[in-house]
């Protein structure tokens, strides 16, 4: 493992702290940045330059990875990126922005620089732990690379550019999904007079049980409204009917939009 790479870590939301964390804790040198400067200072108490751009961090970095919240995000760090970035740079964006967000930040790159698309499945507390799914497109992978992702998690080589963020929306929505029918699920039952806890224990004994895990998840602080956007992107490629209503659910309750995901099973 190549702990001499310098990284430029980029967005420390609530994946992204704990992604960055970890690879400090691996020995890794991290120059990071994230929009809002006071959730950097933790990370520079544990070692981490801090940077006060998107540009500067990037500068004389060996590895770029960004964990942002949507592909606007990705293209307002890309403006201030691309003109700092040198030849012989690897970008790996763990963000989920979907494949088209992908290709066009590809199409942006300058000369001598590659991309990973590399989005995550897992919660906050497997990102503390180097335990993610790491979905990894824009294969072969060069070496410094897959040791890094491998840090952060099991990687998946899922083929070439953009497929990687094309498999996060296919799992992520089929797990957003599943959470939305085990909420109402339970609606049902309470409406017919069940017992909460008779019809869960009845739900997890089926092929619903890793939802209904998920609806009772008490650490994966995964908020309703990153859910919606990422039901957003997933619609724009097909019509999904039934994801349409997940996101008509989503999006109704503005009080929920910075719960985590199981809220809406009350």
């Amino acid at each position: 493992m190549d702990t001499a790479l310098k990284i430029a870590f980029l967005g420390l939301g609530r994946m992204g702290a704990p992604m960055a964390r970890h690879l400090l804790s691996r020995g890794y040198e991290l120059t990071v940045w994230n929009r809002t400067p006071e959730h950097a200072r933790p990370l520079e108490a544990a070692g981490a330059v801090v940077a006060a751009t998107p540009g500067a961090a990037v500068r004389g970095a060996d590895l770029v990875v960004t964990m942002l919240a949507d592909p606007a995000a990705l293209r307002a760090v890309a403006e201030s990126v691309l003109p700092a970035l040198r030849p012989g740079v690897h970008w790996i964006d763990t963000s989920t922005v979907g494949p088209e967000a992908v290709r066009e930040l590809a199409g942006r790159l300058p000369a001598g620089v590659a991309l990973t698309d590399a989005p995550v499945m897992g919660s906050v507390d497997r990102a503390a732990t180097g335990e993610l799914w790491v979905l990894a497109g824009g294969a072969p992978l060069p070496s410094r690379v897959g040791e890094v992702l491998d840090v952060l998690g099991e990687v998946t080589d899922c083929g070439p550019l953009g497929s990687g963020a094309a498999l996060k929306l296919v799992l992520i929505n089929a797990a957003v999904g599943w959470v939305a029918l085990v909420a109402e699920a339970l609606r049902l039952g309470e409406a017919m007079g069940l017992p909460e806890e008779l019809v869960r224990g009845r739900l997890a004994r089926g092929p619903l049980a890793g939802a209904v895990a998920r609806a009772y998840a008490d650490t994966s602080n995964f908020p309703v409204a990153l859910a919606a956007k990422d039901v957003a992107l997933a619609t724009a490629h097909a019509p999904l009917p039934v994801l349409e209503a997940v996101h008509t659910v989503l999006t109704s309750r503005p009080e929920l939009a910075d719960r985590d995901l199981s809220g809406i099973r009350r």
